[in-house]
């Protein structure tokens, strides 16, 4: 055989090795719907545990007190808040996706949008301070 045909060969050879290899790490990379569900799981948010309290009586903000009226930090803390649900969710998004849909379309104007983005900014900056004060009443 002449050099230039060794050389086809090697580099036929080389390239039947290298699709090999891609077809096997790509045929790694396919999941079935088992594993995805159990990787879709692991990911999920953690759900909230309210905690019974096992010394004293749980008070009104959720801090176990003795009968002499002092805290008593050694009984378990209930959850701090209600989580958002998915259907309230699912609706602010829905909410947000129509704005910016109304705003591509061109159905508001571009002060209209700025001005409910800014209302939406001074919610999320406010919010906090503003529940802090109602939860401490």
């Amino acid at each position: 055989m002449t050099k230039n045909g060794i050389r086809h060969i090697a580099t036929f050879n080389r390239t039947a090795l290298i699709c090999a290899a891609a077809a096997m790490a790509l045929a790694g990379c396919n999941l079935t719907a088992e594993q995805k569900a159990a990787a879709a799981a692991k990911r999920a948010a953690p759900t909230a545990v309210v905690m019974p309290a096992t010394k004293g009586e749980a008070a009104e903000g959720g801090l176990a007190k003795y009968p002499d009226g002092y805290p008593n930090f050694g009984a378990p803390l209930t959850a701090a808040n209600v989580q958002m649900s998915d259907e309230q969710a699912a609706e602010l998004q829905h909410q947000l996706t129509a704005l910016a849909a109304r705003r591509k379309a061109g159905a508001i104007s571009e002060a209209e949008y700025q001005a409910r983005v800014a209302e939406m900014r001074r919610l999320a900056a406010e919010h906090g301070t503003d529940t802090l004060s109602e939860i401490s009443k």
